[in-house]
């Protein structure tokens, strides 16, 4: 969210880019977050009017789109294309929800892509908590600086880089109106009830829609659609939609999949206000694309993790044991066996000789075939690996190779660890 404290030094100095951790949605200065928060009680005595109702319902729908359509749709994914009057008047409104600059807010949110639920994930539920993916992570002052190395294609733009360092302007503006229209009441309710509201729609999209749904797509992290969060958030709740491509415009894969969001920009498309709507490939909507290299092989890391290692290990060490005792004994007993028979050819005819060489063969290529069939016991199978990713997993064209690469993962490992204690 835009804070009201001391603006950046240098908005291009890309040394204060940060590169650990990032937020989905927004980062609130605190007291601005924490004043805002307590500021809607004061609605006790300012009262409540209609006109101050209406105008809180406007402004959330307003800047839920600005959210959705301009720091999400826009800024961070490029889904679609608009003029440089057009592409301000976005960043104004999605500032106007006090959520950070533009070019803070898309850089952030980049990064969460390419490490979702993961520990370098700020709001992870899986690795931080609910609680902590919701909100608690707007206290930690290190995820406050812009990373400009990660919006290049926006930096070049001087306004929307005045406009990310002066990040409170948008919402200065706003407030003011919301006083001029209802005074108190209108500033009360109309904007803090109505920022509040936005604030916490927008981070359900972190937590709850990383938690409660369901998953469709491979994705290689905990995104999931929700229907009822696509409502109150005009179409973010199908995460794992846009988790499955991030490119697509519209969120709502399927004609029932409701996205206000995307229903605005197709009408603002017909005006000649947007233009090239990113849709997602029919091969994807039906779920046949195979997933890509990077989330395959994350995918099959985690499904690898899912069993115990050093009981494999334990296994593979006693069965090595085992195999070079039983070795060991039939080593000897082919030398005796050797020395024996080489003993008497040299007694007999050449063509004896030749024969016991065969046999010495022979018994040479047994003592192989014993080695080579040697197995490490409990290591699963690819069959047993894709049937607990069939388990774990959306349905997936792609569930061969991710059990494929996951059994590799596992026999690396393993042998890794032999080879250390051997």
């Amino acid at each position: 969210m835009a804070t009201l404290s001391r603006p950046e030094s240098d908005p291009r100095d890309l040394s204060q880019a940060h590169h650990h951790d990032h937020d989905d949605t927004v980062y609130p200065g605190k007291a601005l977050f924490i004043g805002i928060h307590l500021a809607c009680f004061a609605a006790i005595w300012t009262g409540v009017t209609s006109t101050s109702i209406i105008l809180a319902i406007t402004l959330y729908v307003a800047r839920m789109f600005g959210v959705t359509a301009g720091y999400h749709r826009y800024f961070s994914h490029r889904s679609f294309k608009t003029s440089r009057v057009m592409q301000f008047l976005l960043a104004m409104l999605a500032q106007s929800s006090a959520q950070k600059g533009a070019l803070w807010w898309a850089g952030h949110h980049r990064h969460h892509h390419r490490h979702s639920d993961t520990e370098h994930d700020v709001h992870s539920p899986r690795h931080s908590g609910f609680v902590h993916a919701h909100l608690g992570w707007i206290f930690a002052k290190q995820w406050d600086k812009t990373d400009y190395e990660a919006v290049p294609d926006l930096a070049a733009y001087p306004e929307l880089v005045f406009l990310n360092k002066y990040e409170h302007i948008p919402t200065v503006l706003l407030i003011a109106l919301c006083a001029l229209i209802d005074g108190w009441t209108g500033l009360i309710v109309g904007f803090c009830w109505s920022t509040v509201a936005t604030w916490h729609g927008t981070f359900m999209i972190n937590s709850l829609a990383h938690v409660h749904g369901n998953q469709r797509y491979v994705t290689g992290d905990d995104s999931r659609n929700n229907w009822w969060l696509a409502i109150i958030t005009l179409g973010e709740g199908w995460h794992n939609n846009h988790h499955a491509y991030q490119r697509s415009t519209r969120q709502g894969f399927r004609w029932y999949e409701i996205d206000p969001t995307y229903y605005a920009l197709k009408a603002m498309s017909w005006v000649g206000l947007v233009w090239d709507l990113g849709a997602p490939p029919p091969e994807v909507v039906r779920n046949e694309r195979p997933v890509g290299k990077a989330v395959l092989e994350k995918v099959a890391r985690q499904l690898a993790e899912t069993f115990n290692v050093d009981q494999l290990v334990a296994d593979a060490r006693r069965a090595q044991s085992n195999a070079q005792q039983q070795f060991a004994d039939m080593k000897h007993q082919a030398e005796d066996r050797i020395a024996e028979m080489k003993h008497q050819a040299e007694d007999r005819f050449a063509e004896a000789k030749h024969q016991a060489e065969d046999r010495i063969a022979a018994m040479r290529a047994q003592v192989h075939d014993a080695m080579a069939g040697v197995h490490w016991p409990n290591f699963p199978t690819r069959d047993e690996l894709r049937a607990k990713a069939q388990a774990m997993l959306p349905a997936s064209p792609s569930l061969d190779a991710i059990a494929a690469r996951a059994h590799e993962l596992l026999a690396e490992r393993v042998a890794q660890r032999l080879a250390v204690t051997a």
